[in-house]
């Protein structure tokens, strides 16, 4: 049995207008919409087979694409970085408050949890 990469998805979000058509649509029906090849076959009137090459060929220049350029793994980083931030923020804040309070610290905090915030949306 074929076992889906669901990191495939989000490299679909990144590299998905590089593909063809008929690779975008197949991909997107079988990881977004998580459609089997039958389901797929008969919505695009391509047979299993066809569906299934499209797919893999897909699959294929995503992961390259990926090698290549890491897209998808510097966006997974700065995500985990900013939530580092925000964690280290509240950290910060906690200290602040138990300790000589500074309103200083606290607003250049809350700038901080700010910013990680935007960079998270």
């Amino acid at each position: 049995m074929y076992e889906k990469n669901l990191n495939l998805s989000l490299l679909l979000d990144f590299y998905g207008e590089l593909l063809t058509a008929k690779q975008r649509e197949a991909m997107e029906f079988y990881y977004d919409e998580d459609m089997s090849l039958a389901e797929i076959s008969e919505h695009t009137g391509i047979t299993r087979q066809g569906v299934r090459d499209c797919i893999k060929r897909g699959e294929t220049v995503l992961l390259e694409m990926e090698a290549k350029l890491s897209l998808a793994k510097k966006f997974d980083l700065q995500k985990n970085n900013a939530q580092n931030i925000l964690d280290l923020a509240s950290e910060i804040r906690d200290i602040n408050f138990k300790r000589n309070f500074s309103q200083e610290i606290a607003e250049r905090t809350d700038k901080i949890v700010t910013s990680a915030r935007e960079i998270l949306r």
